[in-house]
Formats: structure tokens, sequence, C-alpha cells
């Protein structure tokens, strides 16, 4: 295989602190290479340098070994050398770009303009534009022949299976539907190197599946190489040709994705144990809750179908169920985003319930203040330092000392070290990991004093190793600081080690609540398979 990327002995130093400590390795032309390891391991800030975005390594090199056109701007794989190029019929000529080399940025501009991307979490669309109209606007940001646009758009869309779904507006799109017109947008620019940084890690396991495969046509049949960062094992196995384990910024393994895998699940442990403590009175009662919606394709839809439920106090309460069944809708239900179109949602504040359908300071406006939610499409201030988006960011003000034993307290609730949550104070979000912004996210949830917490899908971009410390972060703050959560999420592993209680939601109904392990008993086989799929990831 003809390499086309030379890693050779990188190292990136953040705030003196080494983050990458003496990377090398090669990529082929057309490879898939999966980079795996926990959260703060590296990946993203290893993508962050192949990519060539944001700052320069500490040392070493990043080469691109591509070909060239000697008349415009069009650079594909070094194997295509000497022969004309697609674009103008001029001459393709083998370089060697040093990415990171302040001589070669006219080249570097060129090399990163025929490599691709798609983000972990942000969909970058036009969010009220058609399907269609969003593939249509990356053709034209390449320039495409206008003549042709319309049926290059259509192939697009047919090449990620989304034909029947072109009219649409974006916005309207399930997440996994609206990651693929994220990749038919990306595959307009005809990439010979695709960047995939978890690209699937907030979706449910069927859809993420179905994601991948996309991935892997689109990597065959554009002839195409990919970078994917992840930590689940799923998304390694499914898409990598072979993988890299990143341990502390350091290669603890480098080979098939199987033996990568079977190296970074060895040694996660989950020792500690909890005590399931004496509930409290109803935290939360529910009654007769329906929320309905009109759709123009398909009429009146019953997100939420008159369900009636209640949780206690200091209780961990999940809600499952496959995408569409109404547990997102539910969630925002409870914590005053959204509101019903008929029934109860009363919240215990002090001795009152406060029924969250009815408007007014003395109801949903006193009610609100004591709820957290941590949703899966969470945002933190990108130029505030993490002690600024645990306090003023959100207006929490606080003598500066008190403001930063107060965040290091919280940081600890979300599953930070000491040590760690010290060091991270004064960093922005985008020097983070992932899975950290996504404690720290938690985090800020926690350092308002909730009364109730609603968690939805806490897992999703987290490893293994992580999900066992959030796990322990939520029982921890369920112990010490008498908090109640409501968990949704289609991990089925973390429900069973974390949740008190389940409701399993079927079609806008909750059709059986119980104990958790009564609950995941009494699963069909389709939803065992789509949640089980869940804690492989």
């Amino acid at each position: 295989m003809k390499p086309l990327i030379t890693v050779d002995s990188i190292c990136m130093d953040f705030d003196g602190k080494r983050v990458l400590n003496n990377i090398s390795f090669t990529i082929g032309e057309g490879e898939v290479l999966g980079i795996i390891g926990r959260s703060g391991a590296g990946k993203t800030v290893l993508m962050h340098l192949i990519r060539g975005v944001e700052q320069p390594p500490t040392s070493g090199k990043i080469i691109y070994h591509v070909s060239a056109c000697n008349a415009c701007e069009y650079v594909a794989v070094g194997s295509v050398s000497d022969r004309p190029c697609p674009k103008c019929g001029g001459t393709m000529k083998a370089l060697d770009i040093d990415l990171w080399d302040e001589n070669n940025s006219a080249m570097k501009r060129r090399v990163m303009r025929s490599t691709a991307i798609m983000f972990q979490r942000t969909f970058a669309l036009y969010g009220n534009d058609r399907v269609i109209e969003n593939v249509l606007h990356a053709l034209d940001d390449i320039d495409y022949p206008s003549d042709k646009t319309i049926t290059r758009a259509a192939d697009l869309l047919d090449q990620v299976r989304l034909s029947h779904r072109m009219m649409h507006i974006a916005r309207d799109l399930s997440g996994g539907e609206k990651q693929r017109v994220v990749l038919a947008r990306q595959l307009a620019k005809e990439p010979f190197l695709l960047f995939a940084d978890e690209p699937t890690g907030t979706l449910d396991p069927q859809t993420a599946h179905l994601v991948h495969a996309m991935l892997n046509e689109a990597a065959t049949n554009n002839n195409m190489g990919m970078v994917v960062t992840s930590h689940f094992s799923q998304v390694i196995e499914e898409v990598a040709d072979r993988a890299l384990l990143l341990e502390n910024g350091a290669i603890a393994h480098l080979g098939k994705p199987k033996e990568v895998i079977h190296k970074f699940m060895e040694g996660v442990g989950n020792a500690e144990e909890h005590e399931t403590p004496e509930l409290g009175d109803k935290m939360l009662v529910a009654r007769d809750v329906y929320k309905r919606y009109i759709s123009v394709d398909r009429g009146v839809v019953k997100a939420v179908n008159g369900v009636t439920f209640d949780v206690y106090g200091k209780e961990i309460f999940g809600i499952i169920g496959k995408s569409g069944a109404g547990k997102t809708t539910l969630s925002r239900i409870i914590s005053g985003i959204i509101e019903p179109t008929s029934g109860e949602m009363n919240i215990r504040i002090g001795d009152d319930l406060v029924d969250m359908t009815k408007p007014g300071i003395e109801n949903r406006g006193r009610a609100k203040g004591y709820i957290g939610l941590l949703h899966q499409e969470y945002d933190l201030y990108p130029h505030r330092t993490v002690l600024d988006n645990l306090t003023d960011a959100i207006g929490l003000e606080f003598p500066k000392e008190l403001a930063m034993r107060k965040a290091v307290l919280t940081l600890k609730m979300a599953g930070f070290q000491e040590g760690k949550s010290r060091e991270i104070l004064d960093r922005h979000p985008g020097q983070l990991s992932e899975g950290e912004r996504h404690r720290v996210a938690l985090a800020q949830v926690l350092i308002r004093e909730p009364r109730l917490i609603i968690l939805d899908e806490p897992t999703g971009t987290m490893d293994p190793l992580t999900k066992i410390d959030v796990k322990h972060s939520i029982l921890h703050a369920r112990d010490e600081m008498d908090e109640t959560f409501i968990v949704v999420s289609h991990d089925m592993e973390f429900v069973r080690e974390i949740c008190d209680r389940l409701a399993l939601m079927r079609g806008g109904k909750i059709i059986e609540i119980g104990k958790t392990d009564e609950i995941l008993a009494s699963l069909t086989e389709e939803e065992r398979e789509i949640m089980g799929k869940a804690a492989a990831k």
C-alpha cells in the first residue's frame, strides 16, 4: 500500500504539559485508520494536527505524499502522479508536503481543501433548508458546474440512501439522517481523505451501524482514505482496517482492530460499590401527560401519549426505549422546555408540588430553577475557561476563591480526580477531549444545585472507563448532595448498573414500570439488540 501520510515523531504540549509524546506511524492510500483511547488520551489533538488546524506541533513532522496539478488547484493521492488532471487536463506531479512547514502554506491550503471532516456532535447543516439544498450549497462552495449540480446532488443523496428525504427540511431529520446529509456534503468535495471525529457518538447503536456502513461504502466507492477517532469499540471494529491505541498521549498498540480493542479493554474495572439509599417522598408526579404535534407528512403525531409515573427523592429513574419512542420529548416536558398538550407534571419544591404545565412565577417559573438538564447536544462557551463556564458564564457570581473551591468540588462530582479538576480550571473547552467536555457540562448542571437532574443520553460520547467514572459521579452526587436523577438512555448496560427503576416507552406510551432487571428482561428481541449494542459501543 502506497503511503499517503507519514506522522514522524510528533510531540504536543499545552501549558507545559505534554499531551502527545513521540507519535510516529503511516497511513496508506485508501486505508481506514481507527484511533481509539479513553477521553483525554489525545485523539482529537492528534486528528487536528493531521488535518493541519489549530496550532502546530511542539516538535515532529506530518508529511502528505500527494500529487498536485501544475495548472489548477486540484490535489489527489500520490499514486496518480504523471496522469492527466481530471479537472483541467494538466499534469499531476508527485509532491511530499510538510504540512506544518511555514514555507508550504499555499500547498497546505490546497491539501486541506482536498480533505473533509465529520465532527462528533455538530451536524453543520442549514437547518431551515431542504436536504437537497444543503448538498447543493456544498457543490456551490467548490464551484461545481452549475448545469450538473442537481444531478450530482441527487447522486450523492442516493449514495447515502437519503433519496426519500431530499425534500425534507434538514432540522426535522433524525440524528442519523442528519449525519448522512453531512456525509453527502463532505463527499461533494471529492476528498482523498475523510476525517471522522466520533461520528456516531450521540446516535443509538442501530443508527450508528447504518452510518458506519455508509462510511465504509463511501471509502470504497470513492477510493477515499479515512481517519476515525473514537472510544467505542463498535466504531473501530465496523469501520477501520487498522487501529491505533493512544494512552496518555503515547501509542500503546498499533495493529488489527480486534487486537487493539482487546488491549484497550484491559483493566476496565468497576470495583467501587454503592448502597441504594432510602428513598424520599415523591419528587415528580406525572399524570396523563400528552404531547401532540401536527406533521405535514404524518398528520397528528402523539410524541407522548398519556403517560403517568412517579419518581421518588434520591431515586435514579431510567427512561428507555428505541429512537422515536418519545423519551427525549418527555424529558423536555419534565424540564419545562416544552409544554405538554394536556396533563400534569408536578415537581416537589420544598413541601409543595408545583405543576410545571402551568405558567407563572409560582408554577413553572418557580420550579425550573431547581431542575437541571444535560442534553446530549450540550454546549460550552468555547472562549471561556472551564472555571468561567462553571460560574460567571452561566450567571453564578462567586468571589474567585469560593468559585474555584465550588468548581473543583463539582468537577469531582462529575468524575474528575481532584488534581485533574484543578489542572483544567484555566483551560478552554477546545483544549479538552470530548469526554472531558461532557463531564464539564455535567458539572455545569450540578453547580446550580438542582433538586432534580435529567440526563439525556449521558454516556453518548464516553469510553468504557469514563462511563464508570460518570456512573460513580452520579452515585456520589445522589449520596452526598441528595440529588434525584432521571436518566434517558439507549445504553442497557449503563442503566442496568445505575438505575433503581425503569420506565419502558414504545410509541409515546410508558408500557411498563418496575425494577431495572425486570424491565430489561421484558424487552423485545429488537429492543434488546438495539440497546444491548449501546453498551458494546
